[in-house]
């Protein structure tokens, strides 16, 4: 069992959430979709497991490096 953190790769807007609290996602789904200097840049699942939390929500601006989502591998 291992707790698995998503940080933005960038300082950015929350474009799009592409999964929700309870969703099941293989390694390498995408999470959500960070905007940064008219570039997307998709966040994505390490590993397979449940979505716990959801840090953030759609057009919220976040910072290089600041936790997004918590995903349970388990």
């Amino acid at each position: 069992m291992a707790l698995h953190r998503l940080e933005s790769l960038v300082t950015g807007t929350v474009w799009k959430v592409e999964r929700q609290v309870g969703d099941q996602v293989a390694a390498g789904d995408t999470v959500l979709i960070l905007e940064s200097m008219k570039m997307e840049i998709p966040i994505e699942a390490p590993a397979s497991g449940v979505l716990r939390e959801m840090r953030v929500i759609e057009g919220e601006s976040v910072d290089e490096g600041q936790l997004l989502a918590l995903l349970f591998q388990g």
